[in-house]
């Protein structure tokens, strides 16, 4: 024997039948930066710290970083001795 129940609501009424809180200031507030973060554009300041929070051993692992970018920048722009024969 097989029962199909079929329930028609809405998300919000599911939340509450649930017992879920009410997220919805935090969403706003939450789309309110991200607006105002794309209206204004990214600072370095905010790239520095997102990177500080996905590299490994924090601000030690962002200046490791930020020295293997200076080298690769270095060795890149630096020209190439030529060698002459004699």
């Amino acid at each position: 024997m097989k029962f199909n129940i079929e329930v028609d609501c809405t998300p919000e009424e599911v939340r509450r039948l649930v017992g879920l809180p009410d997220l919805s200031a935090v969403h706003d507030v939450y789309l309110n930066q991200v607006k105002d973060v794309m209206t204004k554009g990214v600072s370095p300041d905010m790239v520095e710290g997102m990177v500080r929070n996905w590299v490994p051993m924090g601000g030690a692992g962002v200046d490791l970083v930020k020295d293997l970018i200076g080298q690769f920048a270095g060795s890149a722009t630096k020209p190439k001795s030529k060698k002459t024969e004699t």
